[in-house]
């Protein structure tokens, strides 16, 4: 699955590197969706899991990342989200955000899983070492 950045974090980025401001380097917190979150949203607007179930988004840091290379960053270890102990609905997307609480935060990239997943009461949601790759486009 690929996911690309949002139109924020494309925004913060430009304006880093021209020198205009400065972008300080985030938390980022995995988030699932059961519809696209959109290049625009935030996470009051993006089609998250319910805020019920055992859901919460998770946190990584700068070493549960690869250096970027061509063009792209995935994720060196594995994203494992609790256990759900009901239903989470069908999955589609996941986002990254700078937010770990839910409704809140900005979306900084996002993307379409390779396949949609009904996630029930004891499946634990998890995104395998590399399999989380985000593009800069």
């Amino acid at each position: 699955m690929a996911g690309s950045f949002s139109n924020y974090a494309e925004l913060k980025i430009l304006d880093h590197i021209t020198g205009k401001t400065s972008f300080t380097k985030p938390t980022c917190y995995v988030a699932l969706c059961t519809g696209n979150p959109g290049e625009a949203g935030t996470g009051a607007s993006m089609s998250e899991v319910a805020d019920a179930n055992n859901y919460a988004r998770v946190t990584t840091a700068g070493a549960d990342w690869n250096a970027a290379a061509t063009g792209a960053v995935d994720n060196a270890n594995a994203i494992i989200f609790l256990e759900a102990s009901g239903s989470w609905g069908t999955v589609s997307h996941f986002a990254l955000l700078d937010s770990g609480t839910y409704g809140v935060g900005n979306i900084l990239a996002y993307g379409t899983l390779d396949s949609s997943k009904a996630v029930g009461a004891g499946d634990t949601p998890t995104f395998a070492a590399g399999a989380l790759d985000i593009t800069l486009d």
